[in-house]
């Protein structure tokens, strides 16, 4: 059982997208690091276990020349074996910062030779791999950085196409030097999802076809994708095969976030229709298959959640925000 602590007050609403909450628990020692788009803007706060903010400051995606500033549609922290770096997607590109906004490391435009007039343009969708930054775009195509371990040569290494339709999300999981394991996995408008092996180089392992429904939030553990839907069901596969182990019929509206505790299986929900849902995931010793069990439901009272992430590998304690609500609401265990 969780129950409700003191939240922490954010200058502004949090703009209406999937997946807007980041964070970096251990920014310093006894605070948690969060990160809220609000359209052209990122808040970054600092804030204490007892929920007290200590440092809140803005950052602004870039501008082009003579351009107004564009709409950020995602950000997230990287954290990479050797270094952590803060990713921005925007209308206009991909931007990645020192982990405390300080300063930017690198900026990539994107390509829009082969975009109609009509077409939005944009990135969205992020995840670390290995020493790799994936991002992915309106086009459908996924774009591999490679990060070294200090310094501004960041480059664009690989260039994944097997995508048709705009990139939603991605999510990535170690593969611990296994083979044939599964360690990211893309999904798109259309509820396609890819699922790849990243070294030595990017392979293709299976695609799961999607419902015509898009899949607006990805996440891998142990080998297994749980994908979240607009229509609000959350689908669990095997990463390998694509073999569909659970269907959950687990919130009324479009699932808005996914978030996991590796440690312990723990699977975090959060949709437009105001609930988050806490969801145990193991599998079955004697038939390989994965079982999910319903752990706890918490109601945000006429509050659309747009993000929500556990603070914790092991899921001890949870964050939630919502449109038009100007604070994070954090959850823990009693």
């Amino acid at each position: 059982m969780y129950r409700r602590e003191q939240p922490v007050a954010a200058r502004s609403c949090p703009a209406a997208l999937c997946n807007n909450l980041s964070l970096l628990p251990r920014a310093a020692p006894g605070l948690t690091q969060f990160a809220l788009v609000l359209g052209p803007s990122l808040q970054l706060l600092s804030a204490a276990p007892a929920g007290q903010p200590v440092a809140q400051r803005q950052l602004r995606a870039k501008e082009g020349p003579g351009l107004g500033a564009p709409l950020i549609t995602q950000a997230r922290w990287c954290v990479l074996p050797f270094r952590a770096l803060l990713v921005l997607t925007s209308q206009r590109g991909v931007q990645m910062y020192e982990a405390d906004g300080s300063a930017m490391v690198h900026w990539h435009a994107l390509d829009t030779r082969s975009a109609s007039p009509a077409q939005a343009l944009f990135a969205r969708g992020i995840a670390a791999c290995g020493h790799y930054i994936c991002v992915g775009t309106w086009s459908g195509r996924v774009l591999v950085f490679d990060v070294p371990v200090k310094g501004h040569n960041i480059v664009l290494s690989e260039e994944l196409e097997e995508h048709q339709a705009p990139i939603t999300d991605i999510a990535a999981e170690p593969a611990q030097g296994q083979d044939c394991v599964a360690d990211v996995v893309t999904a798109d408008d259309s509820g396609l999802l890819c699922v790849w092996k990243s070294e030595p180089e990017f392979k293709l392992l299976t695609r799961i076809s999607g419902f015509g429904t898009p899949c607006n939030s990805v996440q891998l553990w142990q080998g297994t994708v749980s994908a979240g839907y607009g229509d609000g069901q959350i689908c669990i596969y095997e990463a390998s095969t694509g073999a569909l182990h659970v269907q959950i019929n687990a919130h009324a509206r479009a699932i808005s976030a996914l978030d996991l505790a590796p440690e312990v299986g723990k699977l975090l929900s959060g949709a437009e229709d105001s609930f988050v849902h806490i969801w145990k995931l193991s599998r079955n010793p004697d038939s390989g298959c994965i079982e999910a069990e319903h752990c706890h439901a918490e109601c945000v009272t006429d509050t659309q959640v747009c993000g929500a992430r556990f603070c914790d590998p092991r899921g001890f304690s949870f964050a939630v925000t919502g449109y038009d609500l100007a604070e994070i609401l954090r959850y823990s265990c009693v």
